[in-house]
């Protein structure tokens, strides 16, 4: 089998043998690095002060992830913003209204939360349509419209960069001793490119999850070699799977 070696452009899960990860190693006897491709940098208060945003004239916040959560109590610390007790949190899943809990009492709170899309998530907001909204958002562009869905409620709101995603370092990284890159994020694939400039694919598979992920991939010029979610391989490890069994099959026919 050709495949020996395995990039993962994220964090190594904290305790790998509990996961897929480390299945798909001990079965087809590759090893599997991790290196985060991306990171996280905060605006700074100042520059939402130039963007004409006071925290005080908002009833209600959008979060639609832990990294928006996190950067919203970090930017109201900056501004010296005392959250009130009766700001009312929209969260676009379970798990994200439960890591408030990080930084608010969870209970005495008015806290609603959606299933898993941002639509699920407007219907309620169409319940409350006397809020004033604030949706702290990243640089990255989501499949879905967040703004299109809340102007076509008529929802007041203001949507503001509160986080950007960047480029990590990934200068000592030996690029060329890998078989395949797994991708999560088109924000991935852009780091690729300015951290290896020369890389050049040649037989390396590339793995992405995510249709704006796959699509990023060939936008980039690489050919996309498996994807996920597919009705096969519900998962990029499933997928990574398959892959390597195909690939087995081909060698077992030479």
């Amino acid at each position: 089998m050709k495949v020996k070696n395995i990039l993962v452009s994220q964090p190594k899960p904290a305790d790998i043998s509990k996961t897929h990860w480390e299945s798909i190693i001990k079965k087809y006897n590759v090893k599997i690095d991790f290196e985060k491709f991306i990171r996280l940098e905060g605006v700074e208060a100042s520059e939402l002060r130039q963007d004409h945003v006071k925290l005080t004239d908002y009833t209600a916040i959008i979060l639609t992830s832990r990294n928006a959560v996190d950067h919203f109590f970090r930017i109201a610390k900056e501004m010296r913003y005392t959250v009130p007790d009766d700001l009312k949190y929209f969260c676009v899943n379970e798990s994200t209204a439960l890591y408030l809990q990080h930084y608010i009492q969870f209970r005495k709170r008015k806290i609603f939360y959606g299933n898993q899309s941002f639509a699920d998530l407007v219907e309620i907001m169409k319940k409350h349509k006397e809020e004033t909204y604030f949706l702290p958002s990243s640089n990255i562009v989501t499949s879905e419209d967040y703004t299109e869905m809340m102007n076509a409620a008529k929802l007041n709101f203001k949507k503001s960069m509160l986080f950007r995603t960047v480029p990590s370092d990934l200068k000592d990284i030996d690029i060329t001793k890998y078989d395949m890159l797994v991708f999560f994020s088109p924000a991935g694939i852009d780091s690729l490119k300015i951290n290896f400039p020369d890389f050049v694919q040649g037989e390396v598979a590339i793995g992405a999850l995510g249709s704006s992920t796959a699509k990023a991939v060939t936008d980039a010029g690489f050919n996309l070699s498996l994807s996920a979610p597919t009705q096969t391989a519900p998962s990029i490890t499933m997928a990574i799977e398959e892959y390597l069994e195909a690939e087995i099959k081909k060698a077992k026919k030479k």
